[in-house]
Order: structure tokens, then sequence, then C-alpha cells
């Protein structure tokens, strides 16, 4: 729908009631009908999983157009990255918000900071969804606004051709609405749990949901000990019931990431219950560590199972878990990624210790050996020491080549004697080139980074406060801030306009005309920021 045929439709609305109306514009109408195209969450939901799907099939004919996304634990957050990515690139395709469980958890909760263990509420997942969308909604608003205002400034002094380029620029206006990756964790209890909570994920606008593996009452973050995961067809039944919720709210082609914490999980909760050899409990059951027992030899609260004619018993802690045997979690790895894609998932999330692609790259090849088009969620986690691991990598190939590594010490690699060193300079050409090596060579479709902003917060907070509070005074604001906002053009500088200020004034005109008393005059003092 055009600018002008948006507002030929709402006069066409308002003429049905004759005189009754005559104060309602139709041209102020459409904007801000235009202004706010998703009228709910599911709106949102159906629009952004077609790009997603699209930004899918895209990658699978060619691996260099994989996704990125960073995590918000705000809207405010997620609406500045969506207009910086529109500033510096011209589009936010194949750019999308990811919404961590982590970050939620250790800034969102009423309980406080939490660790992540799914302790915090489980509805303020969906509302931090939601309040994303209304932020990037009202980045579009206020993005609309102003081209509005330059349109008007045109009519009144009758230029025509930049009204007809605006009115162009108003038509193929690019919506800051882009696909959320929202995390569910274990599904917060158990798959009629998951199903209810998925619901309010979907109407919040989320198109595609992560689930992982772990048992949902012993959840714990992927990169801490610990972990604990649960057998298949628990883990599948959480799948379908995401996948219900999706179809029953005409989401018909939301998208489902599958993790597995299996690399780094070495215990379970359960013995899967397995009906005949070589099933998937039977399969889930072969990796736990168990030992030959002698029935006449049984101790007290003994549990057994029974594999190829013998009586075996599974290694039990105190704490009444199972533990699997060592060296098993790549193979646990690609089993669970294969069974979740043949029954519901679209894309698989391999949490592992490191950022290494020769190691994703070996577990992903054994999947598509199996399911073709098998592609990943990869978190670029700040919970590695990525300066450190890629030092340690190219050391150990250096070494492995025969290179003279003499003038390296491998325990201090950190040093920052290293920086500026070969080393550290190859390690560096690397890690810039990761996220397109690795969506080469590791099927790896989409690159997030978890907790971003938590580290970006602290940084700046701590740059700030270190100067305000000491000699610098107000110059640390200015010159490490506002300068460099206005320098680098943020639309931030003008922190009322971010607010809504202007939108608000507009709709004042709009519903008062002449009387209206608008916060934007010659006296704001915004207006020192116009140029």
């Amino acid at each position: 729908m055009t600018y002008f045929k948006t507002i030929a439709e709402a006069r066409t609305a308002i003429s049905t009631y004759g005189q009754h109306w005559d104060g309602i514009e139709p041209e102020a109408a459409a904007r801000m009908r235009l202004q706010n195209r998703f009228q709910t969450g599911l709106d949102i939901a159906r629009y952004t999983a077609k790009i997603m799907r699209a930004d899918m099939a895209a990658y699978d004919a060619d691996p260099a157009r994989y996704t990125q996304s960073l995590g918000c634990w705000h809207g405010f957050i997620g609406q500045q990255k969506m207009i910086s990515i529109k500033k510096h690139f011209g589009t936010t395709k194949g750019r999308y918000l990811y919404l961590s469980g982590w970050m939620v958890a250790a800034l969102r909760s009423e309980f406080g900071p939490l660790p992540d263990q799914s302790m915090h509420e489980k509805t303020s997942v969906p509302a931090l969804i939601a309040e994303l969308y209304t932020f990037l909604k009202q980045a579009d608003a206020r993005e609309l606004g102003g081209l509005f205002r330059d349109l008007d400034a045109a009519k009144a002094a009758g230029d025509a051709v930049n009204m007809h380029r605006l009115a162009h620029k108003i038509d193929d206006f690019q919506t800051h609405v882009v696909p959320i990756i929202a995390d569910i964790d274990a599904g917060f209890g158990n798959a009629e749990a998951t199903y209810l909570l998925a619901k309010k994920f979907i109407e919040a606008g989320a198109c595609c949901i992560q689930i992982e593996n772990q048992v949902s009452d012993e959840k714990q973050c992927g990169h801490q000990d610990g972990k604990v995961t649960v057998p298949h067809e628990d883990f599948l039944a959480k799948i379908r019931a995401v996948r219900y919720a999706f179809l029953e709210l005409g989401v018909d082609d939301g998208v489902i990431v599958a993790r597995t914490d299996s690399l780094g999980a070495g215990l379970t909760k359960q013995i899967a219950y397995s009906r005949e050899p070589g099933d998937l409990a039977d399969q889930y059951n072969s990796f736990l560590d168990c030992e030959p027992v002698d029935p006449a030899n049984l101790g007290n609260g003994d549990v057994l199972i029974a594999r190829q004619g013998q009586l075996l018993r599974p290694r039990r802690l105190p704490s009444n878990l199972f533990q699997f045997r060592p060296g098993t979690g790549e193979d646990r790895v690609v089993l669970d990624c294969v069974t979740s894609l043949q029954n519901g998932a679209d894309l698989l999330w391999i949490e592992t210790e490191k950022p290494h692609i020769g190691q994703i790259a070996g577990m992903v090849n054994r999947i598509r050996a199996i399911v073709p088009n098998a592609k990943l969620v990869y978190n670029n986690s700040p919970s590695f020491n990525w300066t450190l691991n890629f030092r340690q990598q190219v050391y150990d190939a250096w070494a492995a080549e025969g290179r003279d590594m003499g003038s390296y010490d491998r325990a201090r690699l950190m040093s920052v004697e290293y920086d500026t060193s070969e080393l550290g300079i190859e390690a560096d050409a690397r890690i810039r080139s990761f996220q397109r090596d690795a969506a080469r060579e590791a099927g790896i479709f989409h690159h997030l980074i978890t907790l971003p902003t938590y580290h970006t917060a602290a940084l700046s907070t701590d740059t700030l406060a270190k100067g305000y509070f000491g000699e610098a005074g107000m110059l640390a604001y200015v010159e490490g801030v506002q300068r460099r906002e206005i320098r680098e053009g943020l639309a931030c500088v003008r922190h009322q306009n971010m607010a809504g200020s202007d939108i608000g004034d507009d709709h004042k005109e709009y519903f008062a005309g002449d009387a209206a008393l608008k916060a934007g005059g010659a006296h704001n003092t915004m207006n020192q920021f116009a140029a």
C-alpha cells in the first residue's frame, strides 16, 4: 500500500460518516497507520518468520549469506542496534536480534541478579520480546515522522520534485522490525509448560524459539559445569509442543532451534525407557558409564540395566544423577542433532567450550551425512577468551608446522607484549574472519553474541565513572560521550526526539490543530543539536 493509496483509503473510511468526522484529516490518519504497520505480536511473528525462512534458503544456496545478531536486555538496546545498522549499512537484511535468557536472569528478574539457571520469572522473557518490538515500532514511527515533516516542508516550498522523491522514500521504507531468536531455556517445566510459554513468546512477536536439552529444574548456563541432559523423547516432546504452539497461532513457518548441551554435559537425571535393542532410548543409555555386576553381590538401592544379555550397574552419584562415559560428548551431540532435525526442529545450536572451526565442522559433517541441509545457530560467546583461544590455536598450528616458537611462551599468550607480534596479528585475523569461515566450513547459518551489551554497558560506565568522578569532571562526559555522539551522527544525542517527543507533537497537532501545545518549539534545548 503506497502513501497516497493509504490516504485515499483513509479518506473513504472517513467520508462514510460525513460531516460528523469533518475534524479528522485523512492524511494524518494515513500517517498514523503507516507508523503502526504491525497491529499485534502475531503480525510480527508471521512477517519475521517469512524473512527468516527466506534467509535460510538463501544460505543453503550460498553460505556467504549467513546472518548475525547481538543479544538484548532492553528495548532501547535493540532499537539502537537496528537504527545503527540502517544508518551504517542502509538495510537490516540478515541482521536479527537475540534475546538471551542469561541476560534476562542477570538483569530483568524481580529477584535481582540471578545466575542462568531458569530461576527468573518465566513471563519476563515474553515481556521483553514485546518490549523489544515496542521500541522497534517506535523507531519506525520516528523515522517515518521525519520523512512526513520533510514532505510537509517540500509541499510548503512548492517543490514537486522533492515531494515525489520523499513519497517514494516513504513507500520504500524498510522497517526496523526484524526476527528475534528467543531463548526459552529448557522450557521452564514439562512439555505442557513449554507449550504455554511458547504461546506467550509467539503472541509477543517471536518467530523463532530456541530450546535446550537440559533438565528444566537442573538447568545450567551452557558454559558452566554440572549440566544434566534429558532422554531424547523428553526433549522431542518439548520440540513438538513448540511446533503445536506455532501452528495453533497461525505462524505455520515458525522456526525452532534445538540446542544440545551434550558436549559439556556429563550427567543425566534418568535412564531412558527402552522398548527394544537399538531404539533411541537404548542409544541414549548406551553412553552411560556402567560396570558389570554380579546379581549375588548387589548394593543397597542399586539400579541395574540389561544390555546384550549382561547385567550392568550405571554409575550413580550421591546427587542421584547418572554419569556418561568420558569422551562420548561428540557422539551424543551428533545423535541429539540428527534426532531433533528428524522430529520437527529447523536449526541446531551446539554449545561448545571454545570457538574452534575444526571441532564444529567435525560434528556438523557427521550430522550432514544424514541430514544434508543441517544448519547451525552458533554462540560467539563472551564466555570464551577469544584472544587466548585463537593465540593458542595459532601457536599450536605453527608448532605443528615445525616453526621456531622460541620467542613465544604458550602459558603467557594473553600478555600485552604479544598484541603486535606476528602471532597476535595472525590470531586477530582469524578472529576477524571467524564468522565468514565458520559459515562456509562448519554450516553456521546464524552467528550471535549472547551478552555483548552486558559487557559494553559495564565498560562504558566504568570509563565514564573513572573520568567524571576524577580529574576530567564534566569533560569526561562531553568529550567521551556527547561530542562523539554528535561527530558520529547518533540520533540519540537528541534524546527527547528518541523518546517520542516529536511523535507526540505530531499527534497533538492532529488532535487539536492550532491549539496544540507542542514541546518542540524554539525554546526546546534539543534545537542546539539540530545541525
